[in-house]
């Protein structure tokens, strides 16, 4: 890249390295972003919730999540169960299964994104995180 490329276009090929990263590792498990996204945030909500909900959280249609979902349980990483609160609904919960995948996916994430990175002194990545940091206005 030549020197009038600008920050922000570094910025978007940078996320695009680490995004190819990152679905590259998903493919040991043929796993999508959509689903991993969706593995994610319910592994953050152990007590299970309604997929009106995890719509919500990954920003998608109730049909895209209904889909999304429909491929999770049959793969066995995840649970319907009616919602103890209101038996006309169901509860989405992580299968064992599902949560052993979701720390095997972090992991990869992780060493993926390590990789792409893996051109910066510790120096140039401690100062890139605290840039990052404030662009994203929040602390990791």
């Amino acid at each position: 890249m030549g020197r009038e490329t600008q920050t922000g276009d570094l910025v978007m090929a940078a996320a695009r390295r680490v995004r190819r990263a990152h679905l590259d590792a998903l493919a040991r498990w043929q796993v999508t972003p959509s689903q991993s996204r969706a593995l994610r945030v319910l592994a953050s909500r152990p007590d299970g919730m309604r997929p009106s909900a995890l719509a919500d959280d990954l920003h998608i249609a109730p049909r895209s999540a209904t889909e999304v979902v429909d491929a999770l349980e049959e793969r066995g990483w995840v649970d319907r169960a009616p919602d103890p609160t209101d038996r006309r609904a169901t509860t989405l919960t992580l299968t064992d299964t599902g949560r052993a995948l979701v720390a095997q996916i972090d992991d990869v994430r992780r060493d993926a994104s390590e990789r792409v990175l893996d051109v910066l002194t510790p120096t140039q990545r401690r100062t890139l995180h605290e840039i990052l940091t404030v662009v994203v206005g929040e602390d990791q």
